[in-house]
């Protein structure tokens, strides 16, 4: 039976308009158009002029035949033009494809090729990768851009044109369109896999839209905020930032190269009041020289993700000056979209039951509809005793549309209508989640699963190590034992002895590393420890 609802109540362009993070930008450009939007060195835009240069850059690539569908690839650090293109691009329909500028020739050939580029946007800087990625690549008719930025250092230009001249080809006021579609592809983001090729993950115009708008409610982001650009862009779109702070109205400060000195002194310099990172960029922080340190104007807020960050780490931020929200996400949900919201009641515990319940991930974003802990056989929900393991699972509107041509993989991603993460975790009384592992890294010793996320957290509670990782080594008698790596601070003479006692005097004795090696730890291109690299040392030895 047609309901009474469904009789002459349609959808017109009165009532319904396709949600993009465009939209954002527009807004900030007339009800903030002489705020300030951008400072980079010695250059400061306010949105207006934002406004303008991002129509601009949208208008150049349509001249060139760039339209719906096309594909976009910019290779740029934290710098105006990286954040200029999150709007610009999608302007003209095509989709952004933010490259890692940390990867190999061989990886950026593969990316340029597989998400099909007609055109990359690319800082001078990486000219000599660029150059033999596009050696490389099978992309021959690729329009390349090269952007020679002024707090850069020069280097080869590879393209016909640079970027400053390109736009200003461009007409400052483009005509440009909303998508047609919320579920348009707006950008292209691709995993830094371990092994074989990266998968190309899709996001679209509605869940950008509602992580970004989310970013805002969830971590309280007002509109006078100085966001300085830690976080690097290329990552799930800077957490969906770039459209985050247009929304707010709020102020991007440029950050071309991240190091502890860099980032105080942007705190003192420029008035900066938050940003995000990795807990390498807080072990940065903490570790600072002296010399490096700056007096802290006031509290700044600090948003922590990737790896879950060690307990002892977020206490001594906070003891610092620095107010820590934690969020965990994967690069296939936009970023972060579990949120450890913090209770008020939490106040009254003592500093490291405080950094205990923040080390949590936490609970689900707002714009997130279900967040789980399953079993990933039988699908259905574990007990919420803190104690019983299980694969962390999302569902919602930011969950990624899939992998570009790899229909197996969005299958066995989307299995039993979730997306699983391959994250392992638990689910706590009061409904907040608690990972535990990657499934493929816990340790099965003797029968016993050894989560070492938590003989992490142990390592780093002792005050000369810097950074840690624990992987199994094989052992004939229990299956594998736990093998720590760590990085210790380079006046304070440590031995595998000390790290071990350590350990066991501060958790079960079963679970305490039987090894331990010292030295630099290896990392992705995104800053994450490459535990595969750790686990086939860990056989060696």
């Amino acid at each position: 039976m047609t309901s009474i609802y469904d009789r002459d109540l349609d959808k017109n362009p009165a009532n319904h308009v396709p949600l993009s993070p465009l939209s954002f930008l527009k807004r900030a450009a007339t009800v903030y158009p002489t705020k300030t939007a951008v400072v980079h060195g010695t250059i400061e835009r306010n949105w207006s002029e934002t406004y303008d240069r991002c129509r601009q850059l949208g208008s150049a690539l349509a001249k060139r035949g760039i339209g719906k569908g096309d594909t976009v690839a910019v290779m740029c650090p934290n710098i105006p033009a990286m954040m200029e293109a999150h709007f610009g691009i999608p302007m003209t329909g095509a989709v952004m494809n933010a490259m890692n500028t940390r990867l190999d020739a061989s990886t950026i050939a593969f990316i340029l090729d597989h998400g099909e580029a007609k055109a990359v946007i690319t800082d001078t800087e990486f000219a000599p990768t660029m150059k033999a990625a596009l050696a490389e690549t099978n992309r021959t008719d690729l329009l390349v851009i090269d952007v020679d930025d002024p707090e850069g250092n020069g280097g080869e230009k590879l393209g016909e044109v640079e970027y400053e001249d390109f736009i200003a080809d461009g007409d400052p006021g483009y005509d440009w369109a909303l998508p047609g579609d919320e579920w348009d592809a707006i950008t292209l983001n691709y995993t830094s896999g371990t092994t074989g090729n990266p998968k190309g993950v899709v996001y679209h115009h509605r869940g950008a839209y509602l992580l970004a708008m989310d970013n805002i409610v969830t971590w309280g982001l007002p509109n006078s905020a100085r966001y300085l650009w830690t976080l690097p862009m290329f990552h799930c779109n800077g957490w969906c930032f770039p459209w985050t702070l247009a929304a707010a109205g709020a102020t991007n400060v440029c950050l071309r190269h991240v190091s502890a000195a860099n980032i105080y002194r942007a705190i003192a310099d420029e008035g900066v009041t938050h940003f995000c990172g990795a807990p390498i960029v807080l072990g940065m922080v903490i570790n600072a020289t002296e010399a490096e340190r700056r007096p802290l104007p006031q509290t700044v807020e600090v948003m922590t993700a990737a790896a879950p960050p060690p307990p002892a780490v977020l206490k001594r931020m906070e003891e610092q000056g620095f107010h820590i929200t934690h969020v965990y996400g994967l690069t296939e949900v936009y970023g972060p979209a579990v949120v450890c919201a913090w209770q008020s009641e939490w106040d009254q515990l003592d500093a490291d039951e405080r950094a205990a319940k923040k080390a949590r991930q936490g609970v689900g974003y707002t714009a997130l509809e279900e967040l789980a802990v399953l079993d990933p056989e039988t699908m259905e929900p574990v007990p919420k005793d803190g104690e019983t393991m299980g694969e962390v699972m999302f569902r919602g509107n930011v969950v990624m549309r899939g992998y570009l041509k790899n229909p197996k993989a969005s299958q066995e991603a989307f299995a039993g209508g979730w997306f699983h993460s391959g994250d392992l975790g638990v689910w706590h009384p009061d409904s907040y989640v608690e990972l535990k592992d990657r499934s493929k890294d816990i340790i099965i010793s003797g029968g016993e699963n050894i989560s070492t996320i938590e003989v992490e957290n142990i390592l780093y509670r002792h005050p000369s190590i810097v950074e840690a990782a624990v992987v199994g080594r094989p052992d004939e008698k229990w299956g594998e034992t736990p093998c720590a790596f760590v990085l210790a601070k380079a006046d304070t003479p440590l031995t595998e002895a000390e790290v071990i006692a350590f350990c066991r005097e501060n958790m079960a004795h079963f679970k305490a590393p039987k090894t331990v090696v010292f030295g630099e730890l290896p990392k992705t291109s995104t800053g994450k420890v490459q535990k595969f690299v750790l686990r086939d040392k860990a056989k060696a030895l």
